[in-house]
């Protein structure tokens, strides 16, 4: 069968610096960016891959990689009787090219020697920063069906999230006649309306990407010397070759900020979250450390993501995330924080008593003294303090920071 999961090499891409995540890309990719208390940013698209039944996947890296190269390799390993592989083609200098990956095009671009070698004849292209859960096959299938060159998924927004999106015009037939990057003038924006819905008329691309490899090669190496997907590839292409939008209307986030990034995990903290990880037919997988079972002795909980080892003492904790081997002494409260836990267990780490934390975002490996008093700054607030940042009006303490006992981080007055 020419058309099948077998004859589709994921490609993800995860080189990235991230820097509307700073400080949590400081010492890391983007992809390896922690969520949700035990899992990393890649494990979403790895596992939606698995999940679609889709085995050939890769993932090119480049910026700060040691530890999402590191959590991959543990993390997926296919057995001895099982034709799958999660490889990670790395940018290279060679005799062809001596620069590093310039965008997601041109790191594509530079690998077209790797994806011919798989004998893959389709690329799905996916970003390594995105929180949703979708079935792959379904969109290839979707892509074989209108004998499309290119398929892009495409997720519905309203008009007042269309300047900070590439907004798609998708005809009746699915078809895509037309794109715009971030549209500001309002006469723009309803020309790209594609759906007859007042609450959300546009569509957006998710950045994925589905391509014939052919077309794929031919357009990178004959076509365009551009760098990138979103911003050069896909709005020259929808002029010249058969471009469709598969329609996604599940939840997605892009976690490209600090904001984005804190909301998401609070989100994930309700009772009614939009996203879970909680589907036994579709799990979210990641590298499991085999830690004990948390303990949690004479503390009041309300609306936390409690992951595994964790030692939680006497302590007050609402509408938060608590990472692995979290460490929280007596008569600490915390609320609205984000905590990554910890990479390994020591008496010099964790949450000491007497702390009172909101609004934050505490990075792996934090020590945080008695009595530290930590609150949210005014939204839009930006700040560098050495060892802890404001980003948006968040607080973040970067992995493997030291707060001092006694400190405030508080704003003015």
């Amino acid at each position: 069968m020419a058309s099948g999961p077998g004859k589709i090499l994921a490609v993800i891409m995860g080189g990235g610096r991230g820097t509307r995540l700073s400080p949590l890309t400081a010492v890391r990719s983007k992809p390896a960016v922690p969520i949700a208390g035990k899992y990393r940013l890649i494990d979403i698209p790895i596992s939606n891959c698995i999940n679609s039944g889709m085995y050939h996947i890769a993932v090119l890296t480049q910026f700060n990689s040691v530890s999402l190269h590191r959590h991959i390799s543990r993390a997926y390993r296919f057995d001895a009787f099982h034709s799958g592989w999660v490889q990670i083609w790395a940018a290279e200098q060679t005799m062809q090219s001596a620069d590093w990956y310039q965008g997601t095009a041109d790191a594509v671009r530079k690998q077209l020697f790797e994806i011919r070698a798989t004998g893959a004849k389709y690329v799905l292209i996916l970003a390594g920063d995105h929180l949703y859960r979708m079935d792959y096959a379904k969109m290839a299938e979707f892509h074989w069906d209108r004998k499309a060159q290119i398929t892009v998924a495409v997720h519905p927004v309203p008009r007042e999230e269309a300047g900070r999106l590439g907004i798609l015009k998708v005809e009746a037939d699915g078809h895509i006649s037309d794109f715009v990057e971030k549209p500001q003038e309002p006469a723009t924006v309803e020309r790209f309306v594609s759906r007859q819905d007042a609450a959300k008329p546009l569509l957006a691309s998710m950045g994925i990407y589905m391509f014939n490899v052919d077309v794929l090669e031919d357009i990178l190496t004959y076509h365009t010397s551009q760098a990138d997907f979103g911003i050069d590839v896909i709005p020259q292409a929808v002029h010249s070759h058969a471009v469709f939008g598969y329609g996604y209307e599940g939840y997605w986030r892009d976690i490209g900020t600090i904001r984005a990034y804190y909301e998401t995990n609070l989100m994930l903290a309700a009772h009614d979250a939009p996203f879970n990880f909680y589907d036994p037919r579709l799990p979210i997988y990641t590298h499991e450390p085999f830690l004990p079972c948390s303990v949690v002795q004479d503390s009041v909980l309300i609306d936390v993501l409690l992951a595994e080892g964790c030692r939680i003492e006497k302590a007050q904790i609402s509408r938060s995330v608590v990472g692995i081997r979290s460490q929280i002494g007596a008569d600490t409260r915390i609320s609205d924080a984000v905590l990554n836990g910890l990479d390994y267990y020591s008496p010099d780490l964790g949450i000491g008593p007497n702390c009172d934390i909101e609004g934050a975002i505490l990075d792996k490996n934090a020590h945080i003294g008695e009595g530290v008093v930590i609150r949210p700054f005014p939204r839009g607030t930006d700040d560098d303090h050495g060892s802890w940042f404001v980003r948006d009006g968040i607080v973040v303490l970067p992995k493997d920071v030291y707060i001092p006992p006694g400190t405030r981080i508080v704003p003015d007055g």
